[in-house]
């Protein structure tokens, strides 16, 4: 076997015969000793012609492609139990992977079920009724359901990345995301997704409850753990999955309150801003974007005054979405649907903030930027009073003016113009403030325009805190038996990572 590349333009069909021809020549044989030719990797290079670049494998007529095989799943109904808290990728994953070991997962998920969930995001994009317990950050499927479902990840050292995306093609997504470059499932999609995994690991045994908002954690003398729910019940198990995600604000202060350990965490602080999806076409594709072409989409990376300023979560033909989970607390993130065909697109640019940037939150310990966090949500709500968004043009957020009108936003709660840059953080403020004209002047040319609407604040971008585990055994440092687990744990920051954490912890119970 051997790996060779070969482009073809965006919108024409593979020539099967040139990739023959490029096989054998990568291969050094004649093309009728070419056997079969597997895609590995679709990637869209837009820097002169808009290519696409396939990365191949090439096998000769006596060679077998080697195939990626999933485990099988076990009956678990009487099997030890083990508890996860959370239904988020990390949960989910952690499951499927204790169903192959033959544990029965037992998964307490405070929000609703991924169907009746869908109801409470559009009651408070709509009316501005939020549910504490079931909005864009809780719930089945956890908040990557809800923000476009994308599944790259920077870290591949976590584990082997093929497990999850074929275990979503197993449930539903399309095989396309098992060699596309930037793949995504769309929020269109992936709640019947999220469902198929819960309908599997129940017909195997497993068991899912919803409405069990954990509420408190005691580790008894002989190692196994009551966990106590909002609704009055109890749970009992010698190994509970701790999968909460990044929002579980509560879970944070339950550890603080009693004593077990945590860590202050940095994470990354900005707005969402939301720009014409014509104008990112024209300027990723340099002029040259026709209907057939995928909606373009960025990202970028600088360093400011010592700290890292980078967009997140980039939704091209996307939405913007209030990501809120309590009353007196603005949050947005951005959403897309498969087909990514909204007019406008969104992206987090945010800055990294670490404890030391903080210095009047000290007095909380581990919960330091937690409470940072939490003040600067307040501060934006506060503004409005709802959860309208309080919105500035691009160009005038730079220049500190407030922006006289504001373009259409596909923020439907809407906007309230109002001075962005005295609202953040100072250091998060001035930071933006020289990063988008130099964006727009050295990477994307039109990006820095008057067009584009920041709106505050995004601030979910990872958690706060860190909840220590043993490096070997992945389990809390004061309470073995217990294993804190994907973003809520400090570790993840995105579905795949999230799950490929789910099946670290997982891999790691033992009877």
């Amino acid at each position: 076997m051997k790996e060779f590349e070969i482009a073809f333009p965006v919108g024409k069909e593979i020539d099967m015969e040139a990739v023959r021809a490029a096989a054998a020549k990568t291969m050094g044989i004649s093309p009728k000793n070419v056997g079969q030719c597997v895609l590995l990797r679709k990637s869209l290079d837009a820097r002169n012609e808009i290519l696409y670049r396939y990365r191949m494998a090439a096998y000769r007529n006596d060679e077998t492609p080697s195939e990626f095989r999933l485990e099988e799943f076990r009956n678990v109904a009487a099997a030890e139990p083990v508890t996860i808290i959370g239904a988020g990728p990390a949960g989910m994953f952690a499951a499927m992977k204790l169903l192959e070991k033959g544990f029965k997962p037992v998964i307490l998920e405070r929000g609703k079920d991924v169907h009746h969930r869908r109801f409470d995001v559009a009651g408070l994009s709509r009316e501005g009724n939020l549910v504490p317990d079931s909005n864009y950050c809780f719930g089945e499927g956890g908040a990557g359901t809800f923000s476009d479902g994308k599944l790259y990840t920077r870290s591949t050292k976590r584990g082997d990345i093929r497990e999850v995306l074929h275990r979503l093609v197993q449930f539903g997504a399309s095989p396309e995301i098992l060699t596309d470059a930037h793949p995504h499932i769309g929020s269109d999609r992936l709640p019947s997704i999220v469902e198929n995994i819960r309908k599997c690991i129940e017909d195997h045994g497993g068991e899912y409850h919803f409405g069990c908002r954990v509420t408190d954690i005691v580790r008894k003398g002989d190692g196994t753990f009551d966990i106590m729910t909002a609704d009055g019940s109890k749970w009992s198990s010698k190994k509970v999955i701790l999968a909460t995600g990044h929002s579980a604000r509560d879970i944070y202060e339950m550890f603080a309150a009693k004593g077990w350990a945590l860590e202050a965490k940095g994470f990354a602080l900005g707005v969402r801003v939301e720009h014409p999806q014509s104008l990112i076409n024209r300027i990723r594709y340099h002029g040259k974007y026709q209907p057939y072409m995928p909606a373009a989409e960025y990202s970028f990376v600088t360093q400011i005054e010592g700290r890292g300023v980078f967009s997140f979560c980039m939704c091209p033909g996307g939405i913007l979405v209030p990501s809120s989970t309590e009353n007196d607390g603005l949050v947005l993130n951005g959403m897309s649907n498969s087909a990514r065909n909204s007019k406008w697109a969104n992206s987090g640019v945010v800055v990294s903030v670490e404890p030391e940037d903080c210095p009047e939150y000290a007095k909380y310990g581990a919960l330091a930027l937690m409470h940072f966090q939490r003040d600067v949500e307040k501060r934006m709500f506060d503004v409005t009073g709802s959860f309208k968004s309080p919105a500035q043009r691009m160009m005038d957020f730079c220049r500190r003016v407030v922006s006289t009108g504001l373009p259409a936003t596909s923020y439907h709660p809407g906007t309230v113009s109002a001075p962005l840059h005295e609202l953040l953080p100072e250091n998060i403020s001035l930071r933006l403030k020289y990063a988008f004209p130099q964006i727009g002047n050295k990477e994307m040319k039109g990006y820095y325009t008057n067009e584009a609407l920041l709106l505050g604040v995004e601030s979910r971008t990872s958690s706060p805190v860190r909840i220590p585990r043993d490096p070997e055994t992945l389990e809390h440092i004061g309470l073995p038996g217990l294993y804190p687990c994907g973003e809520g744990a400090g570790y993840a920051g995105g579905i795949v990572s999230s799950a490929l954490d789910g099946i670290n912890c997982a891999s790691k119970i033992r009877a």
